[in-house]
């Protein structure tokens, strides 16, 4: 009864996970539309139980996020109840997809807005947030009725197949949420596939820029629906006016999530000449006296090793050129004892923007500070770059919060605060770090259609 429902309400076939490089053919060339309205208390209900069974199951979730990804086992507890409240939200937002009525100066006519769900949907995900990026796409799309295929990053695919087993415990009919696990050797063939597929009407992916381009090109051929959630280059700019100790405190939680492996991370650090000093010292104090680099399933680990060495060797490219350019190193700056993937956290000053690391994402655990002198100069260099994801600047002057925050070119503002994910807020940028918005009411629109429909006759 449940598969009845959602394939009615969505037009779409259930799918069936193909091998890499085998297309997944439709009888038709593209799915039927809806053939009803789509919102839906069933999708709602099963939904709601997905969520139910994650956070039943959140302790085992988050273990095999720090598995996978080194990711210190709190933060890995914190990414599954941050990915379940996701298919809570949009369990709800499914019983909310409203049209419209328009009235037309004829009085024969009537004008009707019906949404409508695309169709099959490729979810394409990172390894940095293994969950929470797949039910943030996963949870809008089967709200609005779509079907999906999810092709999890290739460091991380455990994650998806957990997810998937609870998929199919809470209720969620077999081939509505797919898994195609894959190799680094054939990742970009399966992403060809996925956009290229003519059963595929939609396309989401987050991750690099570069990447997304290929993406896009591959999507174009056949006009397919796109979000895409790529890199940043955030600024996080302190101004004299602002309260140090906020500012650290937050410079801390931007920076070294994750161990600075998050597309919102800051990556450049713009200070006033006035309170340039006080903020390094004190930034340098908090990151000794906080930041503990360890083994991710250790107690007081808040910093895990990098995904891998090629990672480290970035980070280490990125301290190496800033320092024969001038650059301080004010503490860290080199691989950790532990060895391998794991790097110190680092703290730069006497940086400018000729180095790599102040136009290059880092991804990875180094915070370089550059002094600036007035307001204007700040928003020139936050704005010089050609990504704008997120930004965040301290300032306890109302008249420059208005101006800085409309300023400055990103999708995503933090204004005192250092982190603003949550499911309830649209997540995207402009400019080169993407198309679309992910959560809040807005995400489910991004796998709906528009349909007009002219009834006349009246």
């Amino acid at each position: 009864m449940a598969t009845c429902l959602w394939l009615r309400s969505c037009g779409a076939p259930r799918l069936r996970s193909a091998p890499p490089g085998r297309r997944l053919r439709p009888r038709a060339s593209r799915p039927a539309p809806a053939a009803g309205p789509a919102a839906c208390p069933e999708r709602s209900s099963l939904l709601r139980k997905w969520y139910d069974l994650m956070i039943q199951n959140k302790d085992d979730l988050a273990k095999i996020i720090t598995a996978e990804s080194g990711k210190p086992l709190k933060e890995a507890q914190g990414e599954v109840l941050y990915s379940a409240l996701f298919l809570e939200w949009f369990s709800e937002e499914a019983r909310r997809i409203y049209g419209d009525i328009i009235y037309t100066p004829a009085k024969d006519k009537r004008a009707l807005v019906l949404k409508q769900p695309l169709g099959v949907a490729a979810v394409i995900t990172p390894w940095n947030f293994p969950s929470a990026m797949i039910t943030r796409k996963v949870g809008a799309a089967l709200a609005a009725g779509c079907t999906v295929v999810v092709k999890p990053a290739e460091d991380t695919p455990f994650s998806a197949l957990a997810l998937a087993e609870l998929a199919n415990q809470a209720g969620i009919p077999p081939g509505i949420y797919n898994v195609i696990p894959c190799s680094r050797k054939n990742a970009r063939e399966v992403g060809e596939v996925l956009c290229t597929d003519p059963l595929v009407s939609k396309i989401s992916f987050t991750g690099s820029t570069a990447t997304g381009k290929v993406l896009l090109h591959h999507a174009a051929n056949s006009v397919k629906r796109v979000s895409m959630e790529l890199g940043g280059l955030a600024p996080f700019i302190v101004f004299d006016s602002a309260n140090v100790d906020q500012a650290v405190a937050g410079a801390l939680a931007s920076k070294f999530r994750n161990s600075g492996q998050t597309c919102v991370c800051s990556n450049r650090f713009l200070v006033q000449r006035g309170i340039h000093d006080a903020f390094v010292k004190k930034f340098a104090e908090e990151m000794k006296k906080n930041l503990h680099v360890g083994n991710g399933f250790e107690e007081g680990t808040t910093q895990g090793p990098l995904i891998n060495e090629k990672a480290v060797e970035k980070v280490e490219k990125h301290v190496s050129d800033a320092v024969s350019k001038g650059a301080t190193v004010v503490t860290g700056g080199k691989r950790h004892q532990l060895g391998k993937n794991f790097f110190e956290p680092t703290l730069l000053s006497n940086v400018t923007q000729e180095m790599l690391c102040s136009h290059e994402e880092t991804f990875g655990p180094l915070a370089p500070v550059i002094k600036f002198n007035t307001e204007e100069e700040a928003i020139a260099i936050a704005n010089a770059a050609d990504v704008g994801l997120a930004g965040y600047f301290y300032s306890q002057d109302p008249a420059q919060i208005w101006r800085v925050a409309e300023q400055l070119e990103v999708g995503m503002v933090g204004v005192n605060e250092g982190l603003i994910s949550s499911v309830e807020c649209p997540f995207g940028g402009v400019k080169q770090s993407g198309l679309g918005r992910e959560g809040s009411k807005y995400g489910i629109d991004e796998y709906l259609e528009l349909k007009y429909v002219c009834y006349g006759g009246l």
